[in-house]
């Protein structure tokens, strides 16, 4: 009987020091989690980015240039013999040169401006969505919570994978790039005018509204941007798609850094004109994001759009 107690003690004893090991452990990520609210999604995309890192290693090369310095040797020995006169040598460096130039090839430009404008509209959309759903029901919003938004922003997400991977692709091979950007565009603007009577809707109505109208813009968002990136990579060579896909984003990043502070601008313009009678409060900032995107529209005609030979018919 006296073992059995002893024994009883120190379980006793060493479940009461787990307890308290567990608690602390536990109080210590709850201390983690008021001071740093943001800190578990930024870890969780710091890590998906360093196995994506790690993943490049398998990457298998796509592009070939390992004698290309020989190649060189002998094109310029065959242009020589070919080209006896020196003025015709110089007509054929400065033709050449004006192949390589990316900035002088107007189909891969005028894909690059397509993909700033959608870009812009975009991130634009973005800041103005996240405002407008937590602003009070009397400025026009949603009175949602920051959960509220989160878990619209979740299910948006997951629409966008399975839409990238199953979806797109069929769509593309059936319409080409162009005529997908042109139905993605004119769905998108008469889309955008449906948010604002959504905050004539009272709960859980609001919420599947919103989801569903979510899931769509970024969905058609993202086709637009899908077909801009496949013409800009048929614009150019396969030596030259690095250099356009290099100055596509720096353009696009570019574009990007305006929309926040002129989303905000006008958010705040607008939340001041709530009894106006033309597009009061929040009508505004939706109807200037379909103007925006009509001019997205418009831009993939001629004579804006230069499209290349393949996509010719489209």
């Amino acid at each position: 009987m006296g073992n059995r107690s002893h024994c009883r003690t120190n379980d006793w004893r060493i479940s009461c020091t787990a307890y308290r090991k567990i608690s602390k452990v536990i109080s210590r990520r709850l201390i983690i989690r008021k001071r740093f609210p943001y800190f578990l999604p930024c870890l969780c995309i710091s890590v998906f980015s360093f196995l994506v890192l790690i993943s490049c290693i398998w990457l298998p090369e796509t592009l070939h240039n390992h004698n290309t310095d020989k190649k060189e040797d002998q094109a310029s020995e065959s242009l020589t013999v070919i080209f006896s006169n020196s003025e015709e040598i110089v007509e054929h460096n400065i033709t050449s040169t004006t192949k390589n130039n990316v900035l002088k090839n107007w189909p891969l430009m005028s894909s690059i401006i397509l993909f700033c404008i959608v870009s812009f509209d975009d991130m634009a959309y973005s800041e103005i969505f996240s405002l407008w759903a937590e602003s009070d029901r009397k400025y026009g919003g949603l009175s949602f919570s920051s959960e509220d938004v989160g878990q619209v922003l979740a299910i948006t997400g997951v629409s966008i994978l399975v839409y990238q991977t199953f979806i797109f692709p069929r769509i593309n091979r059936v319409l080409g790039p162009i005529n997908t950007s042109r139905v993605a565009i004119s769905l998108s603007v008469v889309l955008l005018f449906t948010y604002a009577p959504i905050t004539h809707l009272s709960r859980p109505w609001s919420s599947i509204a919103v989801n569903i109208a979510s899931i769509l813009k970024n969905n058609f968002l993202i086709t637009i941007v899908t077909s801009s990136f496949i013409l800009q990579n048929n614009s150019v060579t396969q030596g030259q798609r690095a250099t356009a896909n290099g100055l596509g984003t720096t353009l696009m990043s570019f574009c990007k850094t305006f929309a926040p502070a002129g989303a905000g601008i006008v958010f705040s313009w607008a939340q001041k004109r709530q009894h106006v009678f033309f597009f009061p409060g929040d009508q505004m900032l939706f109807f200037l994001l379909a103007i925006v995107e009509l001019v997205g529209l418009v831009w993939t005609f001629k004579p804006f759009l230069v499209v290349p030979d393949q996509f010719s018919s489209n």
